[in-house]
């Protein structure tokens, strides 16, 4: 497309996210986006991918011929959004929760191209089935694991061996981005996803 930067602009401060980009080789730079996310349990699915389009959406107005990216993740257990805990505490009840269930983590992202009138959604599933857990293994996970950041009050990639037992599905979706569903996206929109690889 005549005009459009192929730098993409990641609507996140997740190092997470930035991580996987620079792993599957993208050519862009991070811009947090300041948008407000909503967190109702109503519909999560729809509420993630509410929430990564108004990042994206945000940024888009900055940089109009880019192509913005906007991610939000979610674990949901029995209908229950569990989003990032408020406080230890908080994180203790979400592990408390989860531990020895299943449940899903849902990763919705956001491509924009302002310029070219270009709005995406789409979204990834993975199941993740946690070890049966006391008190203590909690206590010792969160020692080790700055959780007040992390959807669900935890991090796959850090001592996940700890606290999983399984995941059914994308490893880096459960990390907070599906880059097999971002190539596949960008590959539809703009027939390869190459063009924006360094």
């Amino acid at each position: 497309m005549k005009g459009v930067y192929k730098q993409i602009i990641l609507a996140s401060a997740s190092p997470r996210r930035k991580e996987l980009m620079q792993k599957h080789g993208f050519d862009f730079i991070a811009e947090p986006s300041g948008a407000q996310e909503g967190n109702s349990s109503e519909d999560c699915l729809k509420t993630a991918l509410s929430n990564a389009k108004l990042k994206a959406m945000e940024i888009a107005e900055k940089y109009p011929k880019n192509v913005v990216l906007g991610a939000d993740t979610i674990v949901v257990l029995d209908g229950k959004l569990f989003g990032k805990p408020k406080d230890l505490k908080d994180a203790k009840e979400m592990l408390n929760a989860l531990q020895g269930r299943t449940h899903s983590v849902f990763t919705a992202i956001a491509i924009i191209l302002k310029s070219e009138n270009i709005f995406k959604t789409a979204a990834e599933e993975s199941r993740v089935s946690f070890k049966k857990m006391d008190l203590q293994d909690i206590e010792n996970y969160l020692q080790k694991v700055n959780v007040l950041d992390k959807a669900g009050a935890y991090a796959a990639q850090e001592f996940g061996e700890l606290i999983i037992e399984k995941i059914d599905g994308d490893f880096e979706n459960v990390m907070g981005l599906p880059c097999s569903l971002l190539k596949n996206e960008l590959g539809r929109i703009f027939g390869s996803f190459k063009i924006f690889l360094k």
